[in-house]
């Protein structure tokens, strides 16, 4: 995020209250501190501070400390609420973008932004976070060999609204492509394989390819060895 310093420290709460609100993961005090050019304390006294603040006025949202950072919830006691405005979201009006990235998180979970992005060729951070709020995509975990990178899925919402019993039910996405190029294309932006995975295999084709034609290149070898000493032997021959 870019720097804020300079802001008047009076101005403190309603900042981290603004960049809480941009924020789709639990931010630690430290990284608020380096963007609001406030102390690491005051910004965790000033976290907890509304945290309190909120809790009194009985809030509709709360703040809170979980994995590590600072959090906005939506508070508990209208969770029913929450969940059956929801329910009510009309998902025929997802955009184009929205759909796409749907259908790779369905189809691909867990995934990360990163591995949607590589997918859809795009940047897809803005759009996984309005299917978030949609509820139709939550944070499953996190993948350490992408240095601890947010991993997402569908919801049990998401199944709701589409009508399916479990992931199992999900149609071959292939089902829905007019030709076997456009089949073909579908596997592998959906395959999600890193370019070394396809070196490798590049590389085993190409040593069983080397195998299985091991014989004919000796067979190849020796009878081009043996009609170069034949030319050898009429060379001799001529030259005498």
């Amino acid at each position: 995020m870019e720097n804020l310093s300079g802001f008047d420290q009076n101005e403190l709460k309603p900042l981290l209250e603004a960049l809480l609100l941009v924020s789709d993961d639990s931010v630690p005090a430290t990284e608020l501190a380096k963007v609001t050019g406030a102390a690491p304390g005051e910004v965790a006294q000033a976290l907890a501070e509304l945290s309190a603040e909120y809790a009194d006025a009985n809030r509709g949202f709360q703040l809170r400390e979980v994995a590590g950072g600072w959090r906005l919830f939506t508070h508990p006691a209208y969770h029913d609420q929450v969940a059956d405005y929801v329910l009510s979201w009309d998902t025929r009006k997802l955009s184009q973008a929205a759909l796409e990235t749907l259908a790779v998180i369905a189809y691909h979970q867990p995934v990360t932004r990163e591995g949607v992005r590589a997918i859809r060729g795009v940047n897809s951070d803005g759009v996984i976070a309005s299917l978030r709020e949609k509820g139709l995509v939550r944070e499953l975990g996190r993948d350490a060999e992408r240095g601890q990178a947010v991993t997402f899925g569908t919801t049990r919402l998401f199944l709701e609204h589409f009508g399916l019993k479990s992931l199992r039910d999900l149609p071959p996405l292939e089902d829905f492509a007019p030709d076997e190029e456009s089949k073909q294309f579908i596997r592998e932006r959906l395959s999600g394989r890193q370019i070394s995975s396809t070196l490798e295999e590049a590389a085993e084709d190409v040593d069983e390819e080397r195998e299985l034609m091991g014989d004919d290149l000796d067979e190849t070898e020796d009878v081009k060895s043996n009609d170069d000493v034949a030319e050898r032997q009429e060379s001799t021959e001529d030259a005498k």
